[in-house]
């Protein structure tokens, strides 16, 4: 078993398998990892509960795992402070460390819940899985939200677990995530090791299963796509003198690459929109308009005074526009008391506007694309705001910000869930990566590689039906988790 008799070094333990885990999440993905890694916290966690510890030493033995796992899986974020936001480099690495020590009380809580309250024998695998699964759904809404990295996210296709996701969601999957590993950390123990393996082949043999079956189904003819990854560069971009080489370089992929269905990244067109040369967007227009079809490009609308982060849409089916809503703390919108902080970094226009929580689908190139930009596509239950009624998914994006770092390919695993969620397709354009063509079942089907300037042409599909996770979103697992928790927990736990 993976502890020792020095709550020093468990500790260390703890925080090298937090480390350890983010092998499970893209670009790796070595999905079983994750399995393995929370197989060892549930060790280390069952061991304090055996001993009665306080539950203060299950909290700090949480936190070690969780301050492993986000200073390992999130490092991008001093990427994009320090290299391209301009933020001096000591700010920057102590703002990235103290963020992820607040990452890391999620974790924390989980095991405090767990020394405190787990029953014994079996059920508390289920306990386990429960408490991880409440304080992640916790951390993607908390203070608008970060459910990056949450464990489910690990388990897109090859993993058996992905079966399982267009029934209960990302949440459902972490749970039956962390469930596979508390009972493998029981399979090592005689008295329950044969239950612990069956139920761990009887879950992967079920996921297996449901991965086979389809939840939606395509309709009408294929429509031919063509996203533009322009690959310029985030400290050149908003430079006034690269304006026209903006221009020129999507001009000439969308010249290159004709579709019914052209899609530009997140603000491809570093002004607002009303600073557009006018004969520009009647260039853009009329080449849609050959192929008698739309054009989707991100761009910032409004005035100086009150702007949004905007994907404005020009050609056959007329102009359309959507404003992101759900804004990225500190990039697109600066918490009350910190502009002192914000100063410090050099981020254009950081205090966008929201758009509208509810904003109905595009009708583009005879799809209804339900639109979202960058990190939006990380909040499940607001993606199916617009279904059943969407029957594609497009998602532009500026990872421009995280360079060569492990967000990006991060992010497309993201996207691959959401496709997985809502049994439809998933276009991705990005400036520098990962732009690609995600199917229904949350494979890529075609991709760019990063950091080149290219357009990545093919086909996507129009699909009906809702899943499980479409009718009834996050509750459901919710509800089981405290269920779980209310009425599975050690009985003394309260005396």
């Amino acid at each position: 078993m993976p502890w020792t008799d020095s709550p020093r070094t468990n500790r260390a333990i703890a925080l090298l398998l937090g480390a350890v885990s983010v092998a499970a999440f893209a670009p790796t993905g070595a999905f079983p990892v994750l399995w393995l890694s929370l197989a060892g916290l549930f060790a280390l966690l069952t061991r304090l509960a055996d001993a009665n510890a306080p539950t203060r030493d299950g909290a700090i033995l949480g936190s070690c795992f969780g301050a492993g796992f986000f200073l390992s899986g999130v490092s991008w974020v001093y990427v994009s402070l320090s290299i391209f936001g301009g933020m001096p480099a000591p700010v920057a690495g102590l703002a990235t460390l103290l963020f992820c020590v607040g990452m890391s009380l999620y974790p924390a809580l989980a095991g405090a819940l767990f020394v405190r309250f787990a029953p014994v024998g079996w059920r508390r695998a289920l306990f386990f899985a429960a408490a991880w699964t409440l304080t992640e759904w916790l951390r993607g809404w908390f203070l608008t939200g970060f459910p990056w990295l949450a464990a489910g996210y690990s388990q897109t296709p090859p993993s058996p677990l992905a079966g399982f996701a267009p029934i209960v969601g990302v949440y459902g999957v972490s749970l039956l995530t962390a469930l596979v590993g508390g009972l493998f950390a029981l399979a090592i123990r005689p008295a329950t090791r044969w239950k612990s393996l069956g139920a761990i082949a009887v879950l992967l043999l079920s996921g297996f299963l449901l991965l086979q079956h389809t939840w939606t189904s395509p309709h009408g003819e294929p429509v031919r796509v063509a996203l533009l990854q322009g690959n310029v560069a985030q400290d050149l971009k908003w430079r006034p003198e690269k304006f026209e080489e903006s221009l020129r370089t999507y001009y000439q992929l969308m010249h290159d690459s004709p579709a019914q269905l052209t899609v530009l990244p997140e603000t491809a067109l570093p002004v607002f929109l009303d600073q557009v040369p006018p004969d520009y967007l009647e260039a853009l227009t009329a080449q849609a308009a050959r192929q008698r079809g739309d054009l989707l490009f991100g761009i910032v609308t409004g005035d100086r005074h009150e702007y949004a982060n905007s994907a404005v849409s020009l050609g056959a089916s007329g102009e359309q526009r959507y404003d992101k809503s759900h804004l990225v703390p500190f990039g697109e919108f600066i918490p009350p008391g910190f502009a002192w902080f914000m100063a410090m970094a050099n981020i254009p226009m950081s205090e966008f506007t929201r758009g509208a929580e509810a904003q109905k689908p595009m009708r583009l190139a005879g799809l209804n694309a339900a639109i979202n930009i960058c990190y939006e596509d990380a909040f499940g239950e607001e993606i199916i705001r617009a279904l059943p009624e969407a029957d594609v998914l497009i998602n532009i994006s500026n990872v421009a910000w995280f360079g060569d770092s492990l967000a990006p390919p991060q992010h497309l695993q993201i996207a691959r869930m959401r496709a997985l969620e809502t049994g439809r397709m998933m276009l991705r354009a990005t400036n520098t990566g990962m732009t690609a063509i995600v199917g229904a079942d949350g494979r890529v089907h075609h991709a760019l590689p990063p950091f080149t300037r290219a357009a990545l042409s093919g086909e996507v599909r129009a699909y009906s039906g809702s899943t499980p996770y479409v009718r009834w979103g996050n509750g459901p697992i919710v509800v089981v988790a405290l269920l779980i928790l209310c009425f599975m927990r050690r009985r003394n736990a309260l005396s």
